[in-house]
């Protein structure tokens, strides 16, 4: 497989810049609760569809 290295340098450089700015102005708890919050909506979305899965098999 090949790594595009300018591509990751790139998008890592905006992650890592991202955080830091967020960091300093106090909007970083803000984003990691977001990306909880969300994580949480689809890991429940998952679950229902698993569970409606398994309504349907039995």
């Amino acid at each position: 497989m090949k790594v595009k290295w300018r591509k990751l340098f790139i998008e890592t450089s905006a992650w890592v810049t991202t955080e830091v700015m967020l960091n300093v102005v106090g909007l970083d708890n803000l984003a990691d609760y977001s990306e909880f919050v969300f994580q949480s909506k689809v890991i429940a979305d998952a679950t229902e569809a698993f569970s409606n899965l398994i309504t349907l098999v039995s």
